[in-house]
């Protein structure tokens, strides 16, 4: 891990803090999230810490999630999504509905996850991510900073070139916290029943949405309007 990796990003925070503000920073609590989360503790406290609570999400994450705000120098706000929209979403196609097709699904990643972020980027200058190239094909384009035109407002992936090796040598030599379910074989981890893990050598989104056989690994977050609607 080089110093100098550390500080670009580092001093990429504080440019967003300063040059941004109100900006805040959507952390899912994945390893990526986690460095993220301990720089913005200890460079840029001023950027606000955000996490979307599906109502599907695994008790790892839960369990991380508590120990987080209870050590964290930064408050953490949790957004949910609106109880009326998923009770009528249920109803009509059952409580696991999503796997019955790519659009079923996707309507439940709006409910759960596209709102709620909306409600939560609402009145910001920027947002920032965890997104890393190596993630997937799919963010092979991706820039460090680029303008969300469907939020709005400028969005920022300072971790975009790191390895995930990177990643974990962070994490160990600063002894943060992460999920136990990385340790299970979990590189990307979602709502419970739509993530599992993957075997190696399969690609890192492999265990998201595992029954849909075509297309990007994305739940509309990080989807752009022209490839694709994520309210369908």
């Amino acid at each position: 891990m080089h110093t100098e990796q550390i500080q670009s990003v580092v001093n990429l925070l504080k440019q967003i803090e300063t040059g941004h503000p109100p900006s805040a920073f959507a952390c899912s609590f994945g390893l990526e999230d986690m460095v993220l989360l301990d720089l913005i503790a200890k460079h840029a406290p001023r950027i606000e810490v955000f996490t979307l609570d599906t109502g599907r999400l695994p008790d790892e994450t839960h369990t991380l999630l508590d120990q987080v705000r209870d050590t964290c120098a930064v408050p953490i706000k949790i957004y949910f999504p609106d109880a009326t929209m998923v009770e009528e979403w249920v109803a009509q196609n059952g409580t696991n509905g999503f796997y019955r097709s790519m659009s079923q699904r996707k309507q439940c990643c709006h409910i759960r996850k596209v709102l709620p972020l909306a409600r939560a980027l609402a009145g910001r200058k920027a947002w920032i991510t965890g997104l890393r190239r190596e993630q997937s094909n799919a963010r092979q384009t991706l820039k460090i900073q680029e303008w969300d035109e469907g939020n709005g407002l400028h969005k920022f992936s300072p971790l975009l070139d790191w390895t995930l090796d990177d990643v974990w040598a962070y994490v160990r030599q600063n002894k943060i916290p992460y999920n136990a379910l990385h340790d299970r074989g979990y590189p990307s981890i979602g709502c419970a029943p739509c993530t599992r893990a993957i075997e190696p050598g399969q690609d890192f989104r492999a265990g998201r949405w595992w029954w849909e056989e075509t297309g990007a690994k994305e739940c509309g977050l990080h989807v752009k309007p022209q490839e694709g609607d994520s309210k369908s």
